[in-house]
């Protein structure tokens, strides 16, 4: 699954997130962030190989109750969701490599 060029302005409510079944990734960001630009390359190599993890790029801000429900505060933050918790946080990734470190995190979690 490619992952969307966009934020989305629209998000799933944290009751939505919180039922959630199996993996999933919720990238808090704006499409005028300079850091959410310049971290999508490493962003996309890191999804490449994880095509089946659902990821959601969420349009974060004031007024936005997801973000805030998950303290976001800098951007992108990226949440790596397992069957509705949170396993791993990646703020500002510079690298593929950190990212990584979330998808990782996902596979320890499912292997309980």
């Amino acid at each position: 699954m490619k992952s969307p060029a966009a934020y989305s302005t629209t998000a799933p409510s944290r009751a939505e997130v919180d039922a959630f079944a199996g993996t999933a990734v919720l990238e808090f960001g704006t499409d005028w962030c300079g850091y959410c630009q310049g971290a999508q390359a490493s962003i996309g190599e890191a999804f490449a190989p994880h095509g089946d993890v659902r990821h959601l790029k969420i349009e974060d801000g004031p007024g936005r109750p997801l973000g805030r429900s998950f303290k976001v505060k800098l951007w992108p933050t990226l949440i790596f969701i397992r069957d509705g918790a949170e396993v791993a946080r990646v703020v500002r990734p510079g690298s593929a490599s950190e990212v990584d470190e979330g998808f990782a995190a996902l596979a320890r979690a499912g292997s309980h």
